[in-house]
């Protein structure tokens, strides 16, 4: 029998192997949207990242991750309360899935969750991949300052989202551009945002930003000051790590072909405010 998963999958056409795995991923992103938007969860937070902004803004980057903030903190609000509509959502659609908490000491303000899809169908459709793993983040102290609105799905019924405007989405991700402690490996997908955003003409909500910095690092930097800091960092990046880590991301290589350390820096000098 044809299951709503499958009618949805269905709509992406014949895929090579990878890209059907990604539109697994995207099928699966989307039910976990429809279930939180029955339980009324977007009356307390909003959706906003990678993945939101593949959905909802056609980036041609693949996005595994689900990120999502809280609009304001709430001591009363548990992500687990959510989890028995997701779980409706996927049986509706004709899939059983199980959700368990992931607890590390790392996690901070952030709760993680995994989703993970059990049935026979993908362990023999993937043979050695034996599980579709989603991650669902949810940041239960938000950096205030930014705004929402609402963004409409069709499938696998007809509902809103609510979801971080561009601006404060553009925010979020030069924060992280900018500050994100890379360890051993730099994230490409942040250079391939970042450009996307220019590229777009999108204008950077710095009021949001501004917050988003003194809350996670203690500074309290003029439009000025980050812009100097960012240009440092796009300068000094190794651009061969950069590239290699994106094109895992990435659908047409060819993007890649123009990005060096002097392309960036002459994105940054051409970012938009609000």
């Amino acid at each position: 029998m044809n299951t709503v998963f499958d009618q949805m999958l269905s709509s992406y056409g014949d895929l090579p192997k990878e890209k059907l795995w990604n539109a697994k991923y995207e099928v699966t992103q989307q039910i976990v949207l429809a279930g939180l938007n029955h339980g009324g969860f977007f009356k307390k937070a909003a959706f906003y990242g990678g993945t939101c902004l593949r959905i909802f803004h056609g980036m041609k980057r693949f996005s595994e991750d689900m990120d999502f903030t809280l609009l304001k903190e709430d001591s009363t609000f548990h992500l687990e309360d959510y989890f028995q509509d997701i779980i409706s959502e996927f049986k509706l659609a004709g899939r059983d899935v199980t959700i368990t908490k992931k607890d590390k000491l790392t996690l901070g303000k952030v709760e993680s969750a995994f989703l993970k899809d059990e049935t026979d169908v993908y362990n023999l459709t993937f043979q050695t991949e034996k599980t579709l793993k989603v991650k669902i983040e949810i940041d239960i102290k938000p950096p205030l300052e930014f705004q929402t609105e609402y963004k409409k799905l069709n499938h696998p019924g007809t509902f809103l989202v609510r979801c971080m405007t561009l601006p404060c989405l553009y925010a979020g991700k030069m924060h992280a551009l900018a500050f994100r402690n890379w360890k051993t490996r730099v994230k490409g997908r942040d250079w391939y945002d970042f450009e996307w955003y220019v590229r777009n003409e999108v204008p950077l909500d710095y009021n949001h930003l501004r917050t988003r910095i003194k809350e996670f690092n203690g500074l309290d930097l003029s439009q000025e000051n980050f812009l100097r800091l960012l240009k440092e960092r796009l300068a000094t990046t190794d651009i061969k790590s950069v590239k290699a880590d994106a094109s895992r991301f990435v659908e047409n290589q060819a993007e890649l072909d123009i990005w060096s350390n002097d392309y960036f820096l002459q994105l940054a000098d051409i970012i938009k405010f609000v």
